[in-house]
Protein backbone atom coordinates (compact mmCIF):
# COMPACT_ATOMS: atom_id res chain seq x y z
CA UNK A 1 0.00 0.00 0.00
CA UNK A 2 1.63 3.72 -1.34
CA UNK A 3 2.49 6.02 1.64
CA UNK A 4 0.03 9.18 2.35
CA UNK A 5 0.33 12.31 0.56
CA UNK A 6 -1.36 15.05 0.66
CA UNK A 7 -3.17 13.99 -1.95
CA UNK A 8 -5.11 12.45 0.16
CA UNK A 9 -6.59 16.07 1.53
CA UNK A 10 -6.85 17.12 -2.23
CA UNK A 11 -10.76 18.21 -2.77
CA UNK A 12 -11.33 18.18 0.95
CA UNK A 13 -10.03 21.18 2.24
CA UNK A 14 -12.32 23.50 3.70
CA UNK A 15 -11.99 27.39 3.42
CA UNK A 16 -9.08 28.52 5.64
CA UNK A 17 -7.00 25.85 4.57
CA UNK A 18 -8.05 26.57 0.75
CA UNK A 19 -7.08 30.40 1.45
CA UNK A 20 -3.63 29.71 2.64
CA UNK A 21 -2.74 27.21 -0.70
CA UNK A 22 -4.65 29.76 -3.15
CA UNK A 23 -2.17 32.54 -1.69
CA UNK A 24 0.73 30.76 -1.47
CA UNK A 25 0.34 30.08 -4.98
CA UNK A 26 0.17 33.10 -5.32
CA UNK A 27 -3.30 33.87 -6.59
CA UNK A 28 -5.58 36.22 -6.08
CA UNK A 29 -8.11 35.82 -3.19
CA UNK A 30 -11.23 37.36 -2.10
CA UNK A 31 -9.86 37.18 1.48
CA UNK A 32 -6.65 37.62 3.27
CA UNK A 33 -5.19 34.37 5.05
CA UNK A 34 -3.73 34.12 8.78
CA UNK A 35 -0.37 32.30 9.00
CA UNK A 36 2.98 31.74 9.95
CA UNK A 37 3.94 29.80 12.96
CA UNK A 38 0.05 30.52 14.01
CA UNK A 39 -0.33 33.05 16.45
CA UNK A 40 2.03 31.83 19.22
CA UNK A 41 0.46 33.07 22.46
CA UNK A 42 2.85 32.13 25.08
CA UNK A 43 0.38 33.76 27.93
CA UNK A 44 -1.60 30.28 29.36
CA UNK A 45 -4.63 32.20 30.39
CA UNK A 46 -5.20 33.79 26.96
CA UNK A 47 -4.72 30.48 25.43
CA UNK A 48 -7.42 29.01 27.59
CA UNK A 49 -10.12 31.80 27.14
CA UNK A 50 -10.12 32.19 23.52
CA UNK A 51 -10.42 28.65 22.89
CA UNK A 52 -13.01 28.44 25.40
CA UNK A 53 -11.66 26.34 27.39
CA UNK A 54 -11.49 26.55 31.83
CA UNK A 55 -8.83 28.41 32.88
CA UNK A 56 -5.92 25.35 33.69
CA UNK A 57 -6.42 23.85 30.92
CA UNK A 58 -3.34 24.41 28.76
CA UNK A 59 -0.87 23.61 31.26
CA UNK A 60 -3.25 20.22 31.52
CA UNK A 61 -3.65 19.51 28.06
CA UNK A 62 -1.57 21.36 25.69
CA UNK A 63 -1.04 20.02 22.58
CA UNK A 64 -5.39 19.92 22.26
CA UNK A 65 -5.78 23.63 23.46
CA UNK A 66 -3.08 24.90 21.61
CA UNK A 67 -4.65 23.83 18.85
CA UNK A 68 -8.31 24.44 19.47
CA UNK A 69 -6.72 28.24 20.26
CA UNK A 70 -5.34 28.50 16.74
CA UNK A 71 -8.83 27.28 14.74
CA UNK A 72 -10.57 29.57 17.08
CA UNK A 73 -8.25 32.51 16.09
CA UNK A 74 -8.79 31.65 12.45
CA UNK A 75 -5.02 30.79 11.90
CA UNK A 76 -5.14 29.50 8.04
CA UNK A 77 -1.54 28.14 7.92
CA UNK A 78 0.98 26.79 10.20
CA UNK A 79 4.56 26.14 9.84
CA UNK A 80 6.25 25.24 12.92
CA UNK A 81 3.99 23.31 14.92
CA UNK A 82 5.02 24.08 18.35
CA UNK A 83 2.04 23.48 20.98
CA UNK A 84 4.21 22.91 24.12
CA UNK A 85 6.21 25.75 23.31
CA UNK A 86 4.57 28.13 26.11
CA UNK A 87 4.89 25.79 28.59
CA UNK A 88 8.46 27.11 28.36
CA UNK A 89 7.49 30.16 29.85
CA UNK A 90 5.28 31.62 32.76
CA UNK A 91 3.31 34.84 33.38
CA UNK A 92 6.30 35.96 35.55
CA UNK A 93 8.73 35.14 32.51
CA UNK A 94 11.16 32.31 32.79
CA UNK A 95 11.95 30.30 35.37
CA UNK A 96 14.81 28.61 36.08
CA UNK A 97 16.93 27.03 33.53
CA UNK A 98 19.58 29.63 32.01
CA UNK A 99 23.31 28.69 31.89
CA UNK A 100 23.39 28.22 28.05
CA UNK A 101 26.35 29.15 25.67
CA UNK A 102 24.20 32.50 25.17
CA UNK A 103 22.40 32.94 28.08
CA UNK A 104 24.67 33.07 30.85
CA UNK A 105 27.02 30.26 30.99
CA UNK A 106 30.40 30.91 33.18
CA UNK A 107 31.95 27.94 30.87
CA UNK A 108 31.37 26.47 27.74
CA UNK A 109 32.64 23.30 27.18
CA UNK A 110 32.42 20.95 24.06
CA UNK A 111 33.21 17.32 23.71
CA UNK A 112 35.17 17.72 26.44
CA UNK A 113 37.19 21.35 25.59
CA UNK A 114 36.55 24.27 27.08
CA UNK A 115 35.91 27.03 24.56
CA UNK A 116 37.31 30.26 26.13
CA UNK A 117 38.87 31.72 23.55
CA UNK A 118 38.92 32.37 19.99
CA UNK A 119 41.65 29.88 19.60
CA UNK A 120 39.85 27.50 21.79
CA UNK A 121 37.16 27.67 19.49
CA UNK A 122 38.97 26.98 16.02
CA UNK A 123 40.91 23.72 17.57
CA UNK A 124 37.61 22.50 18.44
CA UNK A 125 36.24 23.34 14.82
CA UNK A 126 39.22 21.33 13.68
CA UNK A 127 38.79 18.72 15.70
CA UNK A 128 35.12 18.02 15.66
CA UNK A 129 33.18 20.56 14.06
CA UNK A 130 34.41 20.28 10.61
CA UNK A 131 34.62 16.46 10.89
CA UNK A 132 31.33 16.00 12.15
CA UNK A 133 29.77 18.04 8.90
CA UNK A 134 31.59 15.02 6.77
CA UNK A 135 30.26 12.72 8.70
CA UNK A 136 26.81 14.45 8.40
CA UNK A 137 26.98 14.33 4.79
CA UNK A 138 27.51 11.20 4.59
CA UNK A 139 24.89 10.17 6.61
CA UNK A 140 22.14 12.46 4.76
CA UNK A 141 23.48 10.52 1.47
CA UNK A 142 23.04 6.45 3.28
CA UNK A 143 20.02 7.03 4.81
CA UNK A 144 17.94 9.60 1.80
CA UNK A 145 15.24 7.30 1.14
CA UNK A 146 13.81 6.65 4.11
CA UNK A 147 14.53 10.20 5.38
CA UNK A 148 12.51 11.43 2.13
CA UNK A 149 9.69 9.14 3.34
CA UNK A 150 9.72 10.02 6.87
CA UNK A 151 9.64 13.57 6.50
CA UNK A 152 6.42 13.30 4.37
CA UNK A 153 5.04 11.11 6.87
CA UNK A 154 5.51 13.56 9.56
CA UNK A 155 3.64 16.12 7.90
CA UNK A 156 0.63 14.02 6.76
CA UNK A 157 0.03 13.20 10.83
CA UNK A 158 0.03 16.88 11.81
CA UNK A 159 -2.09 17.63 8.77
CA UNK A 160 -4.54 14.71 10.33
CA UNK A 161 -4.46 16.38 13.61
CA UNK A 162 -5.40 19.68 12.26
CA UNK A 163 -8.15 18.84 10.61
CA UNK A 164 -8.89 20.53 6.95
CA UNK A 165 -9.53 23.87 7.55
CA UNK A 166 -5.85 24.70 8.61
CA UNK A 167 -2.37 23.82 6.40
CA UNK A 168 0.14 22.44 7.76
CA UNK A 169 3.16 23.95 5.91
CA UNK A 170 6.71 22.24 6.01
CA UNK A 171 9.15 24.11 8.19
CA UNK A 172 11.47 21.22 10.66
CA UNK A 173 13.61 19.28 8.94
CA UNK A 174 12.94 21.17 4.88
CA UNK A 175 16.01 23.19 5.20
CA UNK A 176 19.36 23.74 6.08
CA UNK A 177 22.10 26.58 5.24
CA UNK A 178 25.08 27.38 7.46
CA UNK A 179 24.49 29.92 10.13
CA UNK A 180 26.57 31.28 12.96
CA UNK A 181 27.49 28.95 15.24
CA UNK A 182 27.48 31.37 18.45
CA UNK A 183 24.47 29.01 19.70
CA UNK A 184 27.56 26.70 20.37
CA UNK A 185 30.21 28.14 21.10
CA UNK A 186 28.92 31.97 23.05
CA UNK A 187 28.44 35.43 20.94
CA UNK A 188 31.93 36.69 21.95
CA UNK A 189 34.03 34.05 21.07
CA UNK A 190 32.42 33.31 18.19
CA UNK A 191 32.52 36.83 16.68
CA UNK A 192 35.92 37.29 17.82
CA UNK A 193 37.13 34.32 15.75
CA UNK A 194 34.98 35.60 13.27
CA UNK A 195 37.58 38.36 13.24
CA UNK A 196 40.84 36.61 13.49
CA UNK A 197 40.12 33.29 11.73
CA UNK A 198 38.04 34.13 8.64
CA UNK A 199 39.60 31.04 6.42
CA UNK A 200 38.38 29.03 9.42
CA UNK A 201 34.92 30.24 9.69
CA UNK A 202 34.56 30.04 5.50
CA UNK A 203 35.41 26.43 5.52
CA UNK A 204 33.11 25.87 8.05
CA UNK A 205 30.37 27.38 6.03
CA UNK A 206 31.89 25.55 3.08
CA UNK A 207 31.17 22.19 4.60
CA UNK A 208 27.91 22.96 5.95
CA UNK A 209 26.88 24.00 2.53
CA UNK A 210 28.17 20.57 0.99
CA UNK A 211 26.28 18.77 3.63
CA UNK A 212 23.14 21.02 3.55
CA UNK A 213 22.76 20.48 -0.16
CA UNK A 214 22.30 17.21 -0.29
CA UNK A 215 19.78 17.81 3.01
CA UNK A 216 17.96 20.30 1.17
CA UNK A 217 17.45 17.88 -1.90
CA UNK A 218 16.26 15.20 0.36
CA UNK A 219 13.84 18.36 1.89
CA UNK A 220 12.85 18.62 -1.73
CA UNK A 221 12.09 15.89 -2.55
CA UNK A 222 9.71 15.48 0.32
CA UNK A 223 7.79 18.19 -0.59
CA UNK A 224 7.49 17.55 -4.53
CA UNK A 225 7.01 13.67 -3.43
CA UNK A 226 4.31 14.76 -0.61
CA UNK A 227 2.77 16.95 -2.49
CA UNK A 228 3.39 19.41 0.58
CA UNK A 229 3.34 23.30 -0.05
CA UNK A 230 5.80 24.30 -1.82
CA UNK A 231 6.89 27.26 0.39
CA UNK A 232 9.59 27.16 3.13
CA UNK A 233 10.58 29.88 5.83
CA UNK A 234 14.18 30.03 6.25
CA UNK A 235 15.09 30.49 9.72
CA UNK A 236 18.07 32.35 11.58
CA UNK A 237 18.95 35.82 13.52
CA UNK A 238 21.74 37.23 11.82
CA UNK A 239 20.86 40.98 12.98
CA UNK A 240 20.34 42.27 16.27
CA UNK A 241 18.59 46.55 16.47
CA UNK A 242 21.98 47.84 14.63
CA UNK A 243 22.12 46.01 11.67
CA UNK A 244 23.73 42.52 10.92
CA UNK A 245 25.43 41.05 13.97
CA UNK A 246 29.21 41.20 11.32
CA UNK A 247 30.28 43.55 9.00
CA UNK A 248 27.41 42.58 5.95
CA UNK A 249 30.46 42.52 3.07
CA UNK A 250 32.40 40.29 5.19
CA UNK A 251 29.10 37.85 4.47
CA UNK A 252 29.82 38.87 0.97
CA UNK A 253 32.93 37.14 0.96
CA UNK A 254 32.62 34.05 3.19
CA UNK A 255 28.77 33.08 3.70
CA UNK A 256 26.96 34.40 1.24
CA UNK A 257 28.24 31.97 -1.60
CA UNK A 258 27.81 29.11 0.75
CA UNK A 259 24.75 30.00 1.45
CA UNK A 260 23.56 30.62 -2.04
CA UNK A 261 24.77 27.01 -3.14
CA UNK A 262 23.07 25.15 -0.01
CA UNK A 263 19.67 26.20 -0.83
CA UNK A 264 19.56 26.13 -5.00
CA UNK A 265 18.34 22.31 -4.29
CA UNK A 266 15.21 23.99 -3.05
CA UNK A 267 15.33 26.32 -5.44
CA UNK A 268 15.55 24.11 -8.11
CA UNK A 269 12.42 22.48 -7.47
CA UNK A 270 10.11 25.16 -7.54
CA UNK A 271 9.76 26.33 -3.62
CA UNK A 272 9.28 29.59 -2.79
CA UNK A 273 11.55 30.45 -0.03
CA UNK A 274 11.47 33.31 2.89
CA UNK A 275 12.99 34.52 5.04
CA UNK A 276 11.79 35.40 8.95
CA UNK A 277 12.93 38.48 10.09
CA UNK A 278 14.75 39.38 13.39
CA UNK A 279 16.24 42.58 13.75
CA UNK A 280 16.97 44.87 11.07
CA UNK A 281 18.79 42.84 8.27
CA UNK A 282 17.46 45.89 5.75
CA UNK A 283 21.16 45.59 4.12
CA UNK A 284 20.45 41.76 3.76
CA UNK A 285 17.60 41.71 2.12
CA UNK A 286 18.71 42.83 -1.61
CA UNK A 287 21.10 40.03 -1.17
CA UNK A 288 18.53 37.53 -0.07
CA UNK A 289 16.84 38.11 -2.99
CA UNK A 290 19.18 37.85 -5.59
CA UNK A 291 20.43 34.25 -3.89
CA UNK A 292 16.71 33.87 -4.84
CA UNK A 293 14.43 34.15 -1.79
CA UNK A 294 11.08 35.12 -2.87
CA UNK A 295 9.38 36.56 0.66
CA UNK A 296 9.53 37.63 4.29
CA UNK A 297 8.09 37.18 7.25
CA UNK A 298 8.21 39.08 10.69
CA UNK A 299 9.46 42.59 10.55
CA UNK A 300 10.87 44.97 13.70
CA UNK A 301 10.13 47.69 11.78
CA UNK A 302 11.06 49.98 15.32
CA UNK A 303 14.41 48.67 14.25
CA UNK A 304 14.54 50.15 11.07
CA UNK A 305 12.81 47.57 8.86
CA UNK A 306 11.08 49.14 5.96
CA UNK A 307 8.61 47.17 5.13
CA UNK A 308 6.64 49.53 3.18
CA UNK A 309 9.71 49.39 0.46
CA UNK A 310 10.47 45.94 1.15
CA UNK A 311 7.03 44.89 -0.25
CA UNK A 312 7.42 46.85 -3.46
CA UNK A 313 10.53 44.51 -4.33
CA UNK A 314 10.79 41.76 -6.47
CA UNK A 315 12.23 39.04 -6.87
CA UNK A 316 15.50 38.35 -9.17
CA UNK A 317 13.19 36.91 -11.80
CA UNK A 318 10.90 40.07 -11.00
CA UNK A 319 8.07 38.42 -9.20
CA UNK A 320 5.82 39.86 -7.19
CA UNK A 321 7.28 39.20 -3.19
CA UNK A 322 5.28 36.80 -0.72
CA UNK A 323 4.87 38.51 2.35
CA UNK A 324 3.77 37.37 5.82
CA UNK A 325 3.03 40.91 7.41
CA UNK A 326 3.28 40.73 11.05
CA UNK A 327 1.30 42.85 13.42
CA UNK A 328 4.93 43.98 16.42
CA UNK A 329 5.09 41.89 19.32
CA UNK A 330 7.34 43.81 20.80
CA UNK A 331 5.71 47.14 20.68
CA UNK A 332 1.82 47.20 19.44
CA UNK A 333 0.84 43.78 20.98
CA UNK A 334 2.63 44.77 24.50
CA UNK A 335 2.25 48.48 24.77
CA UNK A 336 -0.58 49.69 22.36
CA UNK A 337 -4.33 50.16 22.50
CA UNK A 338 -6.49 47.80 20.71
CA UNK A 339 -6.81 50.67 18.18
CA UNK A 340 -2.90 50.80 18.24
CA UNK A 341 -3.46 47.04 16.80
CA UNK A 342 -6.23 47.62 14.58
CA UNK A 343 -4.58 50.44 12.81
CA UNK A 344 -1.05 48.30 12.29
CA UNK A 345 -3.56 45.37 10.94
CA UNK A 346 -4.86 47.94 8.39
CA UNK A 347 -1.40 49.29 7.58
CA UNK A 348 -0.18 46.15 6.77
CA UNK A 349 -2.99 45.54 4.66
CA UNK A 350 -3.10 48.68 2.74
CA UNK A 351 0.77 48.61 2.33
CA UNK A 352 1.40 45.02 1.50
CA UNK A 353 1.52 43.37 -2.04
CA UNK A 354 -1.60 42.94 -3.95
CA UNK A 355 -1.18 39.29 -4.21
CA UNK A 356 0.95 36.62 -2.01
CA UNK A 357 -0.27 38.69 1.49
CA UNK A 358 -0.76 36.81 4.59
CA UNK A 359 -1.49 38.27 8.19
CA UNK A 360 0.22 37.23 11.43
CA UNK A 361 2.76 38.21 14.56
CA UNK A 362 5.84 39.44 13.82
CA UNK A 363 6.95 36.85 16.12
CA UNK A 364 5.95 34.85 19.61
CA UNK A 365 3.68 37.14 21.75
CA UNK A 366 5.70 36.65 25.41
CA UNK A 367 2.87 36.87 28.77
CA UNK A 368 1.76 40.21 29.87
CA UNK A 369 -0.02 41.49 26.58
CA UNK A 370 -3.70 42.60 27.57
CA UNK A 371 -6.52 40.35 26.21
CA UNK A 372 -8.55 43.33 25.05
CA UNK A 373 -5.72 43.43 22.51
CA UNK A 374 -5.30 39.82 21.75
CA UNK A 375 -8.94 39.98 21.04
CA UNK A 376 -8.73 42.64 18.37
CA UNK A 377 -6.08 41.17 17.29
CA UNK A 378 -8.19 37.90 16.16
CA UNK A 379 -10.96 40.19 15.02
CA UNK A 380 -8.64 42.39 12.83
CA UNK A 381 -7.37 39.34 11.23
CA UNK A 382 -11.00 37.67 10.96
CA UNK A 383 -12.34 40.99 9.67
CA UNK A 384 -9.93 40.97 6.48
CA UNK A 385 -9.95 36.78 6.48
CA UNK A 386 -13.86 37.03 5.40
CA UNK A 387 -13.70 40.33 3.51
CA UNK A 388 -10.06 40.87 2.16
CA UNK A 389 -9.08 44.26 0.76
CA UNK A 390 -12.90 45.15 0.60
Amino acid sequence: MAARTYDAFAGRWEANAQLALDTIAMRPTNGLAIGGFGINDMQWSHLDEISGNPLGSYEKDPVRVYREFQLTAGVCFIDQWIPENPLSIRASGYEGGGGGATTGAQRIVRDGMTIDSPEALVEHMEKYAFPGLVQWKRDLEANAEADVAARIAREVAVQDAFGLNMLKGPYDGFFAFPGFAYGTYGYANYFMAYALYPEVLERGFKLHADAAEVFNRIAARAIVEGRLPKLVRLDHDMADSRGTLVDVRTLDAIWFPHFARAIQPLLDAGIRLIWHCDGNLMDMVPRLLECGLGGFQGFQYEDGMDYERICRMKTRDGGDLFIIGGVSVTTVLPHGTPADVKRQIDWLVDKGPRVGLMLGCSSSIAPGVPIENIRTLIEGFRYYREHGRG
